[in-house]
């Protein structure tokens, strides 16, 4: 969808040993997506993608964090990372109530796709924007321009597939949903996931505090 709005992508994967960028000068704005990792890992690229968060804060540079991504800026920002203490898990779709602060801010879905069993808490300093079923915590902001999502808006059919395939064994995880239910929901739920996907990042990137403070030219 960035590709879509003009925007080249520059892919790093820490994992296999690719470096992160010094500075975002020259970036528009950064996203960290999901995986199979936890933030709680000692792995050296886990932490060191943790500690690399601080440049888009420090910068004013964009930043977007998705699942795993946002669990990485809680753990940057102080706050835990843990699983659900009856032992829930949100794999499938799953109702999302925006709070007043993001109802300003963007009309949220009703229905969003999760795949995970760690939650987050709330920093100090954050922004609560939607709650969920089983994690209360699913989208948040600090800085204005840092934004975490616990759900993946950017599921494609493709990935719930490879997902519910690669990953059968977690639908019998407490209050997973069965597979029919991932492929039947991405038709139904995922049009209006679309249509606040592409409104979504537009505001995003509106947050750029190096544009507002005239340090990089708007595009």
């Amino acid at each position: 969808m960035l590709v879509r709005k003009g925007f080249t992508l520059d892919i790093r994967r820490p994992r296999f040993g690719d470096p992160l960028p010094d500075t975002m000068a020259g970036y528009s704005g950064a996203v960290i997506f999901g995986g199979p990792m936890s933030a709680n890992d000692n792995d050296d690229f886990v932490r060191r993608e943790i500690e690399w968060i601080g440049v888009c804060l420090r910068e004013g540079a964009p930043f977007l964090g998705i699942c795993l991504g946002a669990q990485m800026l809680v753990k940057h920002l102080g706050g835990d990372v843990c699983t659900h203490c009856d032992g829930a898990v949100e794999i499938g779709f799953y109702k999302l109530e925006p709070t007043e602060s993001g109802r300003q801010f963007i009309d949220w879905p009703r229905m969003v796709y999760q795949w995970h069993r760690e939650g987050f808490d709330m920093p100090t300093g954050c922004d609560l924007l939607a709650r969920g079923e089983f994690f209360e915590n699913q989208a948040f902001r600090t800085q204005d321009t840092a934004f975490g999502l616990q759900f993946h808006s950017e599921l494609t059919y493709a990935m719930a597939c490879r997902w519910t395939t690669h990953g059968a064994s977690r639908m019998s995880l407490p209050q997973a949903r069965p597979r029919s239910d991932h492929l039947g929901g991405w038709f139904r739920y995922d049009p209006v996931v679309r249509e606040w996907l592409w409104g979504f990042l537009d505001l995003w990137l509106a947050q750029d505090r190096r544009a507002l403070a005239g340090n990089i030219r708007a595009a």
